[in-house]
């Protein structure tokens, strides 16, 4: 098959590595099926659109509607903007896990702040109309439970997007641009033992008070997040060739 091509951006390796492996595993993929790309570490190889069977992005301690950013960042985003702008016009399929909502979103004109903010840990999701009607979203129920966990969201969807999923403190969950382009802002990849390891990399990254790392720890063990994943699953399966 074609690979998929995995967008990362943590530059933390214990972080990163959890991050290749929970896509690896809730994807249902061989490591020779996912070529992971480390933006951090340098400029964006040339990625052949025809060679591949789509494009995932992780997550990403980068915040779209940062005042200030680096050199790092600025450049990350440059690239990204560009090979989106390809990736839409060929609707080649995209599945863009929180960074996506700052990715795509920001392309296709959303408007991305902190006013929908959530912290660390499990959220309801409702699915839409729409989203009751999309194949990704097929093997999941109307409502369920996903981890979450970002300082900025999307507060205005883009003009050309279709909203597909929503919760109570983030409106904008999870939407598809044009037929097969989607982000979401909760983590499809995560498991319980996924995010306590990524809470304990980011315990000082201003996601929570450092103080309460056993607190949060405690409360996402707590979850039963067993839906999200299969919205991965359905990604890779819809466009596997």
């Amino acid at each position: 098959m074609k690979p998929f091509v995995l967008l990362a951006s943590r530059a933390e390796d214990d972080a990163a590595d959890g991050e290749y492996a929970a896509f690896l595993q809730h994807g249902g993929l061989a490591p020779d099926e996912l070529v992971r790309v480390r933006l951090e570490a340098g400029p964006m190889p040339h990625i052949d659109l025809d060679a591949i069977s789509g494009i995932i992005v992780g997550g990403s301690p980068f915040d779209a509607s940062a005042a200030h950013k680096s050199p790092v960042q600025q450049r990350v985003e440059a690239e990204m903007s560009a090979l989106l702008d390809d990736v839409v016009a060929r609707d080649l399929p995209f599945l863009g896990a929180c960074y996506g909502v700052g990715t795509l979103g920001v392309h296709q004109g959303a408007t991305i702040d902190s006013t929908y903010a959530e912290p660390v840990g499990a959220v309801r999701v409702t699915l839409t109309d729409e989203g009751r009607a999309d194949p990704l979203l097929a093997d999941v129920p109307d409502a369920f439970d996903a981890f979450v966990g970002h300082k900025e969201a999307c507060r205005v969807l883009p003009p050309t997007a279709v909203l597909l999923a929503s919760s109570p403190t983030c409106p904008v969950q999870m939407f598809r641009v044009r037929r097969n382009l989607y982000a979401t802002q909760f983590h499809p990849e995560l498991d319980v033992p996924g995010i306590q390891g990524r809470v304990r990399t980011y315990a000082t990254y201003g996601y929570f008070p450092p103080a309460e790392l056993e607190e949060v720890l405690t409360r996402v063990e707590a979850a039963d997040v067993w839906a999200p994943p299969r919205v991965l699953a359905a990604f890779v399966r819809r466009y596997r060739r």
